[in-house]
């Protein structure tokens, strides 16, 4: 029997978990930082992601506006998980047959994650 690691991953768990590390002291506005932000309802693909309006500027962002996981098709169990096998030192090969996904889309995701986990160190 064969288990498919990505069904045992909780997508609203991995939204939740971004929310306390991208904004433990409460929720901001990426654009303008103020605190004075609405819930604005779900993104319609993604129903765990959380979409707000800042009161402040007016704009509009979700849970991942803003971060290394934002403007690409996987859903963010698949990075959460990229993450992970990144951590085991899984290979680019590796990572692609266990979330079943083609070897240029695997390197291009854990380069981002690379890159990202430099550029937050740098700071």
């Amino acid at each position: 029997m064969q288990v498919n690691i990505k069904n045992l991953i909780d997508d609203t768990q991995c939204y939740d978990t971004v929310r306390e590390l991208r904004w433990p002291e409460g929720r901001a506005c990426p654009f303008c930082e103020s605190r004075r932000v609405i819930r604005r309802g779900f993104d319609e693909k993604e129903s765990a992601r959380q979409r707000y309006e800042c009161k402040k500027c007016g704009k509009r962002f979700d849970d991942l506006t803003g971060t290394i996981f934002s403007g690409h098709h996987q859903p963010l169990k698949v990075w959460i998980l990229c993450l992970y096998f990144m951590g085991l030192n899984l290979s680019n090969d590796q990572i692609a047959k266990e979330l079943g996904l083609n070897r240029s889309d695997a390197h291009q995701m854990t380069s981002q994650l690379r890159d990202g986990v430099v550029k937050k160190n740098q700071k």
